[in-house]
């Protein structure tokens, strides 16, 4: 297993959007490999930590979301929530990334990265911070899945290796009409705090066959990274099919 980076892996430097990701907890438990392999595309593998595969839930604020070249300052600029349901895998060429199996949104804005596989679904989400306590619910249209969390963020943690594996990715995949698509996102590393899990209750797990979380699932929180730069999106073999050729011209140059 590779050690996955702390900080990003890649410069981002035509970003195709750019945003904050504030008032992020993440919820983990551990599954069997093979129950989260089965719903894996070809050209994925689970990624595991100590043998076991980890799915997390991921609740935040998208906020001052703005494409290429419109700064941060500029008023008006969309915010809202968003839950991901993930797991950690391994692509074609080993490196390591993220495969969502949901994403639900309270803005219809992020509905166009379905054209590239991402499970986007529309709901209706909120997030609230009160007296030390946060709280995240949301619920897909139609009497679809729904989440309630509850949870007291606590003091800065210094993360273990495990934190960083489970919190440190810098690339997504998706697969649409039978591609395999990579794209990448470069921002400040997380600051984790601990967490205390009040209450969760989801249906998401199930909704796409996997178990609930159990009793007592690892959880962290952050205040968020405020500089996200999410890349364009590329299918992955003909991305690293040309890298390798200018690299091999580079070198036959020599």
């Amino acid at each position: 297993m590779r050690v996955v980076s702390y900080g990003p892996e890649q410069r981002v430097y035509l970003p195709a959007l750019r945003a904050g990701w504030l008032t992020q907890t993440f919820v983990h438990w551990a599954v069997p490999p093979d129950r989260v392999q089965r719903l894996l595309p070809g050209g994925l593998t689970v990624d595991t930590y100590d043998g076991a595969a980890w799915v997390s839930l991921t609740p935040f604020v998208m906020a001052g979301v703005r494409p290429l070249g419109l700064p941060a300052a500029v008023p008006g600029l969309p915010s809202f929530p968003e839950t991901n349901l993930r797991t950690y895998v391994r692509g074609p060429d080993g490196r390591d990334g993220v495969w969502f199996l949901s994403l639900e949104v309270g803005s219809p804005l992020m509905l166009a990265v379905r054209a590239i596989g991402a499970p986007y679904h529309v709901g209706r989400l909120a997030v609230s911070r009160r007296a030390g306590v946060v709280t995240y619910s949301g619920s897909r249209r139609g009497a679809g899945p729904s989440y309630h969390l509850t949870v007291r963020p606590g003091e800065p943690v210094r993360p273990t290796p495990r934190d960083v594996w489970l919190t440190s990715r810098w690339r997504a995949y998706t697969r649409r009409f039978g591609v395999l698509w990579e794209s990448p996102v470069e921002h400040e590393p997380w600051q984790l705090r601990a967490v205390r899990v009040d209450f969760l209750r989801e249906t998401l797990t199930r909704a796409v066959g996997l178990p609930s979380a159990g009793t007592a699932p690892l959880a962290h929180f952050s205040d968020g990274v405020r500089s996200v730069r999410m890349g364009g999106s590329r299918p992955v073999g003909r991305a690293h099919d040309r890298a390798d050729r200018l690299r091999a011209r580079s070198t036959a140059a020599r």
